[in-house]
């Protein structure tokens, strides 16, 4: 694909890649519709040295759609939109600890998040993503007619996840079908994550717990990831209804801190 306003390095054949030539400030019209383009071919972008304000932070998610306010996260400057993303020496968990899809519980899950990392550790911190067209790809003609089918139970439990901090709304639980289809590519995509999906719709528990098992074993093959080491000052710009992410808690006591802008979805079909 040929750019004009940016310059464009996958990082892997499967998912990610880094873009530079641009100012997330102010990016123009022209410039912004190619991001999106290669976001939608690459899945998740990563923009390195840049300088955004929580305004501009802000802006950068309203050009993608409305803004969804995470349930139960601690947010800044008096703004439940700006997700406050921390984790150091007095921490007993991080952000995104398992694979997961951001709030996948919601009944129209968050279509885009938008990760400003400030503060990142002196040595790892990495986060993974994985392509979920390539991961549904993979999966056996039988498998494929089989989870077509199927719909899932997703929901989250915050109570204490955040500590004292005050949960915006209740705990979301929707039922979102197993495979499903991007609205803007048309991709069909595997749409179950270890984070919030329960069971699987109409099949008994240990049937449930069996096939979520291999999904979610399926999920973790190194075919499907890119890994991104994190420096300072970088945007991270990923498509919940085709990837997964996790964030490696490898660096503590050290912080790893930013902040998260995430844009409305739709419902998942």
């Amino acid at each position: 694909m040929v750019y004009q306003h940016i310059s464009v390095q996958p990082l892997t054949p499967t998912i990610g890649a880094v873009v530079s030539g641009i100012d997330l400030g102010a990016p123009s019209a022209e410039a912004f519709a190619e991001i999106k383009r290669a976001w939608l071919e690459h899945l998740v972008l990563f923009f390195c040295d840049q300088t955004i304000n929580p305004e501009q932070h802000l802006k950068l998610g309203q050009m993608l759609g409305e803004l969804h306010i995470h349930p139960a996260a601690p947010y800044r400057d008096d703004n439940p939109a700006l997700m406050a993303i921390y984790a150091g020496p007095d921490s007993h968990r991080n952000n995104g600890d398992t694979w997961h899809s951001d709030v996948s519980a919601d009944e129209e899950p968050p279509m885009a998040s938008i990760l400003y990392l400030q503060t990142a550790p002196e040595v790892g911190g990495d986060t993974l993503w994985a392509n979920m067209y390539a991961a549904y790809e993979a999966l056996s003609s039988p498998i494929k007619a089989l989870l077509g089918s199927l719909s899932a139970k997703h929901s989250a439990n915050y109570t204490g996840y955040y500590g004292d901090h005050e949960p915006q709304r209740k705990n979301p639980s929707a039922e979102h079908p197993v495979i499903r289809t991007h609205p803007e590519t048309g991709r069909k995509a595997l749409f179950v994550n270890q984070g919030f999906t329960r069971r699987i719709i109409g099949l008994s528990d240990h049937e449930s717990q069996s096939l979520l098992d291999m999904l979610f074993d399926h999920i973790k093959h190194p075919q499907f990831h890119c890994r991104f080491q994190w420096q300072e000052n970088t945007v991270a710009l990923w498509d919940n209804r085709c990837t997964q992410h996790l964030a490696v808690w490898d660096y503590f006591p050290e912080v790893r801190s930013g902040t998260r802008v995430t844009v409305k979805g739709d419902r998942p079909f």
